[in-house]
């Protein structure tokens, strides 16, 4: 039975206008080739940074930067700023469907009946 309404949820927030936003963002960010070379420097950047935290040291500043420089730039596009937009409603439409599974499970432990 948890299995169903889970599967239920899932296909209710895949069809909420939220998570469609989202889809259709990111679609735009993948099909626009500006955007895709600075998604793709981001992720060399953050590679390097990765790389160097996992060896305990801090990225060097001028990586810092750069890193930083391509993601406001990002942000900055038009695309970006849309994605950015899209992530944001869809990410507070998760936290309320976390919040209300919380004050379920609530109920759910107090709760004398039990329901299958």
């Amino acid at each position: 039975m948890i299995e169903e309404k889970a599967l239920d949820l899932g296909r209710l927030i895949g069809q909420s206008a939220e998570y469609q936003a989202l889809r259709r963002a990111e679609g735009d960010l993948r099909s626009d080739p500006e955007t895709v070379a600075k998604l793709d420097r981001i992720q060399t950047l953050a590679r390097q940074v990765d790389s160097v935290v996992a060896q305990g040291q801090m990225p060097d500043e001028a990586t810092a930067q750069s890193y930083e420089e391509a993601v406001h730039q990002l942000e900055l596009s038009t695309i970006g700023q849309a994605y950015v937009v899209a992530r944001a409603n869809f990410e507070k439409l998760m936290t309320k469907v976390n919040q209300l599974i919380a004050q379920g499970m609530e109920k759910g432990v107090t709760s004398k009946i039990i329901s299958l």
